[in-house]
């Protein structure tokens, strides 16, 4: 048997076996695709998508399946008209449907060209697979894309969820903008040879990307002067690299469950417990601190960063107000419990108070203050009626403010109030009053001051104060 023929066997194998591991995999998460009745691929018009598209084409006819071709035009070689052109013919030759995406990239974009590229490049494939109904997503990484992707993770000093490489399939929501769209890579186990031969045997016709060829790209760089010279001294690398990347998937998911663990037993609520966190090694603090991160989608820090703020969270003084600031988020300190909080940067003492008058509405938003206040009726609380006539003010704390919650009681400070309702210190800062020109009535977060409560018939009016919400900053290189 010639060697291109085992190589288009080969290659028909790789790709069966994929699919069917998902088909096996699939529970009630993946029950789109039991029975699969449409496919797509990412296409390029390159040699790798041109092999797949072949494959696809010849398993979908013979499975009944609806194959669609997706390629995105990012406008940035001269001669990317030309492969759009060349796709669309290729596809109507193959009686594959065909759709494509242009994609602008920003020149303010601070990721890099080959980046934003890519985060553009997946967007756009989400977008067509929404489009067209298409539940799996089909991209041609291969055995030598594997091997570049271990080794420039290596490079960059990644730990073992970066040695991982790539999965055989995978959901990947950030990228492609759904969380029920799986993207799966049939031909990860197939070297580049193995595609040139094959593209040989079948006689296909396919593009060269020149970008390719610029050793400004690291990958480029890696594929064009370094995978040779390791090939000519360590022939079959790259099953070696894959092997090793199969190794810390496996270390990987040890880790992740050891985390899971971890945070069961450490977690209070959205917070963690600092001192069951002390319980713990600083490797399992870091491990553990990794997935909270992971958890929300924040970007992972340097081991150094980590290891500065575990000492500090581990190491301040028990009254301190400590705050570490991460990109995305800050990492704060209250009683005992680590908390993820939004950054804010809003400059509260240039929010002036704002007057106005409720005439009997169920909310009333307040955009400057960043929330609504809701009016509610309720057994304990103000006159409905009083409450029209008063001359009403939206203000922030200034310092001072004093507030009485029952007649049995004394008269305090609010901060004294936030304190006693475990209300944290950055919290405090956005949490707005009301008044009426002569006294404080309420409080976010603690209450009505007990002179403006209603004691007769009703109806009477609650107000509770609902902020809105602070999303953490992502990082769009995920």
């Amino acid at each position: 048997m010639s060697k291109n023929i085992q190589a288009t066997r080969s290659i028909s194998e790789h790709f069966e076996s994929t699919l069917a591991s998902i088909a096996a995999q699939a529970g009630p998460a993946l029950s789109r695709l039991s029975p699969l009745s449409h496919l797509a691929i990412a296409y390029s018009g390159g040699l790798d998508s041109t092999v797949l598209l072949h494959v696809a084409a010849r398993y979908a006819a013979a499975h009944g399946i609806t194959l669609f071709a997706f390629h995105v035009h990012h406008g940035i070689s001269a001669n990317a008209d030309h492969w759009l052109a060349h796709c669309t013919e290729q596809c109507a030759a193959l009686g594959v449907t065909f759709d494509s995406r242009r994609v602008a990239l920003r020149d303010s974009d601070k990721s890099g060209v080959e980046e934003a590229a890519r985060i553009g490049r997946y967007a756009a494939l989400g977008a067509m697979c929404a489009e067209h109904q298409v539940p799996l997503l089909l991209t041609a990484h291969h055995l030598d894309d594997q091997a570049e992707t271990v080794l420039l993770q290596l490079l960059r000093g990644s730990g073992a969820a970066g040695l991982s490489g790539m999965d055989s399939w995978n959901a990947a929501p950030d990228l492609l903008g759904q969380a029920d769209l799986l993207m799966a890579r049939p031909l990860l186990k197939v070297s580049r040879a193995a595609l040139e031969s094959y593209a040989a045997a079948e006689q296909l016709a396919y593009v060269e990307d020149e970008s390719n060829h610029d050793p400004r790209y690291a990958r480029n760089a890696l594929r064009q002067q370094v995978m040779p010279v390791l090939a000519q001294y360590f022939p079959g690398f790259q099953e070696r690299f894959t092997r090793s990347a199969g190794h810390m998937q496996s270390t990987q998911k040890l880790v992740v469950e050891l985390a899971e663990q971890d945070m069961a037993a450490c977690a209070d609520g959205e917070c963690i417990d600092l001192e069951r966190l002390r319980q713990l090694n600083p490797e399992r603090i870091d491990n553990l601190l990794r997935y909270w991160f992971g958890l929300h989608g924040l970007r992972m820090p340097s081991s150094a960063w980590l290891s500065e703020m575990r000492q500090q969270l581990l190491e301040a003084k028990a009254d301190a107000q400590l705050c570490v600031t991460h990109p995305d988020c800050h990492i704060r300190r209250h009683r005992n419990r680590v908390f993820l909080t939004p950054r804010d940067d809003t400059d509260r003492s240039e929010v002036e108070p704002r007057a106005f008058r409720w005439n009997g509405e169920t909310e009333m938003r307040f955009a400057e203050f960043g929330g609504v206040m809701h009016f509610e009726p309720s057994e304990q609380g103000v006159d409905a009626a009083w409450l029209r006539e008063q001359p009403l003010q939206i203000q922030y704390r200034s310092g001072g403010e004093r507030l009485k919650l029952a007649f049995n009681r004394p008269t305090k400070s609010i901060k004294y109030h936030y304190q006693a309702c475990d209300i944290p210190a950055w919290e405090r800062e956005c949490l707005p009053l009301v008044s009426n020109g002569k006294q404080i009535l309420f409080a976010a977060g603690i209450g009505f001051d007990c002179h403006c409560l209603a004691t007769g018939a009703g109806p009477h009016i609650a107000l509770r104060w609902q902020a809105d919400p602070l999303p953490m900053r992502k990082d769009a290189r995920r």
